[in-house]
């Protein structure tokens, strides 16, 4: 059988791969039942839905698609550095790394560092909106973390407040 969205039916394959992993992984915990829900009830839920979803996917990309077979492209290298390395350098900022002696910069410096970093994976990169981004989310982020949220962690850089 030929497939005619090679990109549905490879999204569809990852949606399933992750799903089962999620059941796979969870199976080991007490499932409980839906009036006593258990610690691996709700992930073996959602990574069920996720599992099926990717096949309703997958079949569907077998039946349905352009004339072309829509073909997957080559892996977008530039972007794939840079977003995953804003996060890395995001967690890195944050809490600090003691063994290469980054100190803890805090939730609001971390967030001016992550988002242009992030943004030079796109393929413009027009400073007055990435601070405008970087401003909203930083102020987001304490207003939902630290101030809703109360969680307790580092807001500003710790060699200024101690």
């Amino acid at each position: 059988m030929k497939i005619k969205s090679q990109k549905d039916f490879y999204a569809g394959l990852m949606y399933s791969a992750f799903g089962g992993a999620f059941v796979w992984t969870a199976s080991g915990y007490t499932i409980g039942s839906a009036a006593r829900m258990g610690p691996g009830y709700f992930p073996i839920l959602l990574g069920t839905i996720l599992a099926a979803i990717g096949v309703l996917i997958m079949v569907t990309a077998l039946r349905k698609g352009p004339a072309d077979g829509d073909k997957v492209g080559s892996w977008a290298w530039r972007p794939l550095f840079f977003v995953l390395g804003a996060n890395v350098l995001f967690g890195a900022l944050l809490a600090g790394v003691p063994a290469l002696g980054i100190p803890s910069f805090g939730l609001i410096v971390a967030t001016y560092v992550l988002v242009p970093f992030a943004a030079l994976g796109g393929d413009e990169f027009k400073l007055k909106e990435i601070l405008i981004a970087a401003t909203v989310l930083a102020l987001g982020s304490y207003l939902a973390f630290v101030k809703l949220l109360n969680l307790q962690f580092p807001v500003w850089p710790s060699f200024i407040t101690g």
